[in-house]
């Protein structure tokens, strides 16, 4: 062989960096610690190293990470061990099998190459570096030695190691592991049998796909968006743009589906706890800002429904990253009792024109400007609110806090629980026919029209829930008489405006366990750079 070999500079088990400048006399010898045939070689290596040492660098890269102090312990090796686990240098060098032994004399050259363990070739290559540095040869007890024994395929091929890579070398921004299916499989049926979908048909995420929905974002495909629970699993915006792909989005929703991937994976919102809750809790999602029509939302006719785009599938890609990055799976972490189909995808605009008040992100300490995704943990919704007679604003806003009576169940108040109350175009109207009716007058009726004696909360013979007798007997008919509100605080109801133009229909969403033991909604900027 005539060839070089690229130089390298990789650490020993002791941290310290050897350089190949790719001269020589060199002997170079790639192994990994798990390889039966390295391990034959290894001693073979020890002897030509003890022979050769004052005129020969003998290097040993190794593809096992922590097990090459083992392997280097096993067979008393002296010469530097190097830590190739990268398998940067490996894949570098380009050979398929090891050992893979290389010797490159004076001028650079590669003047032996073989992979494997056949005994002819190692006998050889040790007269030839005695030949070459004036030496005299080894001692080897050849006849102790296999004639032959088939090497291992090297670590750089490994699928995952491999296509990353590739990547690199050839400039690619993508470094997800490829899946290769083969030609006569249905592409639908394979992704549904390899567990990456919801139940519903995704869309092939194929390279040209991913790069299209990559344009979507100026940030880096390999910047970490988030660690996503409840496996932890590293969410890069390659891996996220993935997963849009599959939910059907167009690559101008990205940045939202980014943003609500960094709000559900705060300690904050605990995105494992409304996973793991038997409760059934879900994302919802509420959209704000310029956005909304930039890319196309519905926050009017059908909001919370079928047959727009973005609305249907930036809620789905959330929820398949949570799936399929973090391993949130139906019958794994996700131990849900009945489900809940806001598991699919709930994500909605909040119709800012028509509202008198200030839209949800301003109220949350954003400029009316910015775009700002809010993610809240809710069990049941949206439940319709019906009220088509009622002509007086406190009449409307009665209607609507008796509704809410439902969160949980009627018999339960003072509930620590969020509730997402949206009011659409019609009660709106109805509300504000005689001036400004703000967002805590709202609040403030919510919690007058639901407030119930304690004594209506203690268990009896039609509902084993609340108050236990015991409780009851030792507070006395005083404390029994006082009024709670179905809400703990005001601060638990949060109001936007959603919905068409026609019909008076509001809608709430039921929260699940609301603070620091459970879920504190969370809303993040969305980065349009």
């Amino acid at each position: 062989m005539t060839d070089s070999r690229p130089a390298f500079t990789l650490k020993d088990l002791h941290g310290k960096a050897h350089q190949f400048d790719g001269t020589g006399p060199s002997l170079v010898c790639f192994v990994k610690e798990d390889c039966e045939t390295c391990n034959i070689a290894a001693p073979v290596l020890q002897a030509l190293a003890q022979a050769y040492d004052d005129k020969v660098t003998v290097l040993v890269p190794a593809q096992s990470g922590k097990a090459n102090a083992d392997f280097a312990q096993r067979h008393g090796l002296t010469m530097p061990v190097l830590d190739d686990a990268d398998c940067r240098t490996s894949f570098d060098w380009g050979f398929e099998i090891v050992p893979a032994v290389y010797w490159i004399d004076e001028s650079g050259t590669v003047a032996a190459h073989f992979e494997g363990f056949v005994r002819d070739d190692w006998k050889t290559l040790s007269d030839q570096i005695a030949q070459d540095t004036r030496q005299p040869v080894a001692q080897v007890d050849w006849d102790s030695l296999p004639a032959w024994r088939p090497g291992c395929g090297s670590k750089h091929f490994d699928p995952e190691v491999y296509d990353k890579l590739r990547a690199a070398a050839d400039g690619d921004v993508l470094l997800a592991r490829k899946v290769e299916v083969a030609s006569g499989d249905d592409v639908a049926e394979f992704m549904f049998d390899q567990g990456f979908s919801d139940g519903l048909p995704l869309v092939p995420p194929t390279p040209e796909r991913v790069m299209r929905m990559l344009a979507g974002t100026n940030r880096d495909p390999q910047d970490v968006v988030a660690v996503v629970p409840p496996n932890m699993g590293v969410g890069t915006v390659e891996k996220i743009a993935i997963n849009a792909v599959m939910a059907g989005c167009k690559p101008e929703y990205l940045p939202v589906v980014i943003a609500a991937v960094e709000a559900v994976c705060t300690d904050e919102f605990n995105i494992h706890g409304v996973t793991a809750t038997t409760m059934g809790a879900a994302t919802v999602m509420v959209v704000n800002g310029p956005i909304r029509d930039k890319i196309g939302m519905n926050a009017g006719l059908g909001a919370m429904g079928a047959g727009n785009r973005a609305n249907a599938t930036i809620g789905r890609a959330l929820r398949l990253v949570i799936r399929n990055i973090g391993g949130a799976k139906t019958g794994g972490v996700e131990r849900s009792t009945l489900g809940n189909p806001m598991k699919f995808t709930m994500c909605f605009a909040e119709n800012e024109e028509v509202s008198p008040w200030e839209p949800l992100h301003v109220e949350r300490g954003f400029e009316p400007e910015d775009s700002v995704v809010t993610i809240f943990a809710m069990t049941g919704g949206p439940v319709h609110l019906v009220d088509q007679t009622s002509r007086r604003p406190d009449q409307i806003a009665g209607s609507l806090g008796q509704g809410l009576e439902s969160v949980f169940l009627p018999k339960l108040h003072n509930l620590p629980v969020d509730a997402l109350l949206v009011v659409c175009p019609e009660h709106i109207k109805t509300m504000t026919r005689d001036g400004d009716y703000s967002k805590d007058r709202l609040r403030d009726r919510i919690q007058e029209v639901t407030s119930r004696p304690l004594r209506e909360m203690v268990q009896d013979d039609h509902s084993g829930a609340g108050i236990s007798v015991a409780d009851a007997d030792k507070m006395g008919p005083e404390k029994l008489a006082q009024l709670a509100p179905k809400f703990a605080g005001k601060e638990y109801i949060h109001i936007v405006v959603a919905g068409g133009e026609a019909g008076k229909f509001s809608s709430a969403f039921h929260g699940w366990s609301t603070g620091a033991a459970g879920s504190i909604s969370v809303s993040r900027k969305i980065d349009l750079g």
